[in-house]
């Protein structure tokens, strides 16, 4: 016999309250249609607060809980209610529109679920499982019944421990609207005597000792943020004349002067005259919350600016490759951006932590590697390389082996390539040593692969690249520093300018000569940017990649004028901006982050945006008339090597 057909008892009750609890209406509505013929009281709630008013005001006999809620889900508002003594019994049936699976199942029953309906609903299920908790339900209260009708035969004799009921109730009440649980703490406000009282919860959102501080509307006033006090006040003002419940967010002083983030939500309560005696609320902390927010922004900026930096190196690889002819330039192009690629691959895999230099190695001989497992011999310990390491090395690798595999020993049968890799203090080695291939002579000039090797590991890194032309074959030593990253974001985003606007193209700034200082730490990167300013007739300075290093060159050296990259291997830039602008030198500013996050102090400097338009950066700077001295060569020569 199905539930539907049960005969219903013919002993009148009084209707059951029946709290239905979801954020959408719709969903509320669907349950109210169902649940209607039961003939019980149906009561609708989409938060928390609503919950818990619905809670102190009534008996709830069943409590329908939506799993899945924003901001406070079903699991969590359960274990809340449970926390009360009061509550602890309630029947709390969760609705699910999802899979659980049986840890969710074993962590409803723990929060204090005593049933589950999943979604779609099927209404003479619910029906059947409501109507049971409903009729327990009334079986208990007539137990409730029995049980007062003894307490009122020794009332007289427990007068006392009465009275201590009574300020025990009063006391539960306060502290239910907080339930004690998470971030959160209850206060009361009585308008008529002014006295305010707060729980444990609520001391501690204000950093303060109820035994040193004097609790009073006034003071705790001015614990509140001086630019939020108005809005509190209009909050509760509006809650005095509306007697609506209201909620806001506002910030906290403590007396340490640490700042805090809240959410407070308040309700009056009013005398037969309808005038306002008490108020109380619920403060809950959100500071965790918003500075994950803080960190999210921080976090987006950050891979905002390194997008920007690979779209300049792949401009940078575009515009500095050379060929005869356009098939020679696609495959060189292609192999240059797949070997950054491969080393982005494997950052983004670690979440941008560092790339194993193993895997690295592999990915990038892999398309050299053949049948013969002795041609390409590689040997070398576990090391993790920072993100900028980790895509220098891919480029100087690939370069190598390309070089290898056209004119080198990868370049016939008979090669071989031996690549091992050892850690010292401070310094990672690789060598990579070639034989058994054609005969081989030193080039006459630097070829682009060599000047990329150099402006990967010397200019971006501050390493060494050695490159021994061998009659054996070619023998190359990279020397790479090893140091821990540590960008310098949260400086970096102190006092920015909110203001200014993102500079794209430029007026031309007239210098009284050709001298310019280069700083960028990209190494190929800053390869492009020298080879375009020389082009103009400019003698570079740099490129350098540290910031005392551009120091030392901005007070020592005789520069017109300076091109600065904002972060400069995890350092802000504005120590050798601030040098400059001491002796009067003009610069503009090069960042792959937004133009708003320059520092307030600088916020009138032109600011080139990653990655670099050609044309806006020859449009930078341009001769004064009566210049004399257009040199063509830059003042920064690479340092000659000797394999020890």
């Amino acid at each position: 016999m199905s539930n539907r057909s049960r005969p219903q008892s013919t002993v009148k009750h009084s209707a059951a309250n029946i709290l239905m609890v979801d954020d959408q209406p719709a969903k509320l509505l669907s349950y109210e249609v169902i649940l209607r013929s039961l003939g019980e009281n149906l009561i609708k709630a989409n938060s928390a607060s609503e919950v818990f008013e619905h809670l102190l005001n009534a008996d709830i006999a069943v409590l329908l809980i939506d799993v899945c809620m924003p901001r406070l889900d079903g699991f969590q508002l359960a274990s809340m209610i449970r926390e009360h003594p009061r509550f602890q019994k309630t029947a709390i049936i969760f609705i699910s529109a999802i899979h659980l699976t049986d840890d969710d199942l074993v962590r409803g029953y723990e929060m204090g679920a005593v049933d589950y309906v999943p979604v779609p609903v099927v209404p003479a299920v619910l029906q059947a499982k409501v109507r049971v908790f409903v009729e327990l339900y009334r079986k208990t209260k007539q137990l409730e019944a029995l049980n007062q009708e003894l307490e009122t035969r020794v009332r007289d004799r427990m007068a006392e421990l009465e009275s201590a009921m009574v300020r025990l109730r009063q006391s539960d009440q306060l502290r239910s609207l907080a339930l004690a649980a998470g971030q959160m703490g209850s206060w009361n406000w009585d308008t008529l005597n002014g006295k305010y009282v707060c729980d444990k919860g609520q001391c501690r959102i204000f950093g303060i000792n109820p035994e040193r501080f004097e609790l009073s509307a006034d003071n705790v006033r001015m614990l509140v943020h001086p630019d939020d006090r108005e809005r509190v006040h209009l909050a509760l003002q509006n809650i005095a004349k509306s007697g609506e419940p209201h909620q806001t967010e506002f910030r906290v002083r403590r007396p340490n002067g640490e700042l805090r983030w809240c959410i407070g939500t308040a309700a009056a309560s009013c005398d037969t005259a309808g005038r306002v005696v008490r108020m109380s609320g619920v403060t809950i902390d959100i500071t965790d919350r918003r500075l994950a927010e803080e960190r999210q922004e921080l976090l987006t900026r950050e891979v905002d600016h390194r997008a920007k930096n690979a779209l300049a190196v792949v401009q940078s690889i575009v515009r500095l490759t050379r060929a005869t002819t356009i098939e020679n330039y696609v495959e060189a192009v292609e192999g240059r951006i797949f070997a950054l690629a491969r080393a982005h691959l494997l950052l983004s895999e670690s979440r941008w932590r560092g790339a194993d230099l193993g895997r690295l190695v592999t990915e990038e001989l892999a398309p050299y590697r053949t049948h013969e497992t002795d041609k390409i011999a590689r040997k070398g310990p576990d090391v993790t390389l920072e993100p900028a390491t980790a895509q220098a090395v891919a480029v100087a690798l690939h370069e190598l082996s390309t070089n290898a595999a056209k004119y080198g020993a990868l370049s016939v049968k008979s090669g071989r390539v031996a690549l091992s890799w050892e850690l010292r203090t401070g310094t990672l080695i690789l060598k990579w040593v070639e034989s058994g291939g054609p005969p081989v002579k030193a080039p006459a000039s630097h070829g682009y692969g060599s000047k990329v090797i150099r402006a990967a590991i010397e200019r971006q890194l501050g390493g060494r690249a050695i490159l021994d032309w061998r009659p054996e074959g070619l023998r190359c030593m990279l020397l790479v520093p090893r140091r821990d990253a540590s960008p310098a974001l949260e400086g970096f985003l102190q006092g920015r300018s909110s203001a200014e606007e993102q500079v794209t193209s430029l007026e031309p700034i007239v210098v009284a000569g050709n001298r310019v200082l280069l700083a960028e730490d990209e190494g190929v990167l800053g390869l492009m940017m020298r080879d375009t300013l020389v082009e103009q007739g400019f003698s570079v300075v740099g490129p350098f990649a540290k910031t005392g290093e551009a120091i030392a060159a901005a007070r020592d050296g005789q520069v017109h004028a300076a091109v600065l990259d904002i972060n400069l291997d995890g350092e802000m830039i504005y120590p050798v901006a601030e040098v400059l602008k001491r002796r009067g030198v003009p610069f503009v500013f090069v960042s792959g982050y937004e133009a708003d996050s320059i520092d307030v102090r600088f916020s009138g400097i032109p600011v080139l945006r990653k990655p670099i338009e050609r044309q806006a950066l020859q449009n930078a700077f341009v001769f004064s008339q009566n210049e004399p001295n257009r040199g063509a060569t830059s003042d920064r020569t690479s340092k000659q090597y000797k394999v020890p």
